[in-house]
């Protein structure tokens, strides 16, 4: 299945910014993360087709999954 992933600010550091990816039926979000080298402490938002989602969500085809990192500040 085709998955569109969206990376935000500093996870696209050595990544990329869009990509169009290949992942087989009923991959997790989570397994993305760890396959782009993103530490799960480190991401603030997970957005699944503009709805916030979580770790254990599975994938379809025409998926889009943005992540952001955490956001500081004061």
């Amino acid at each position: 299945m085709k998955v569109t992933v969206k990376l935000f600010a500093s996870f696209q550091l050595g990544r990329f910014k869009q990509e169009l990816r290949e992942y087989s039926d009923q991959t997790l979000v989570g397994a993305v993360v760890r396959e782009l080298d993103i530490p799960e402490e480190d991401v603030g938002i997970l957005l699944l087709n503009a709805a916030h989602t979580q770790m254990d969500q599975p994938l379809s085809d025409g998926d889009l999954l943005a992540i952001f990192p955490l956001v500081g500040g004061g």
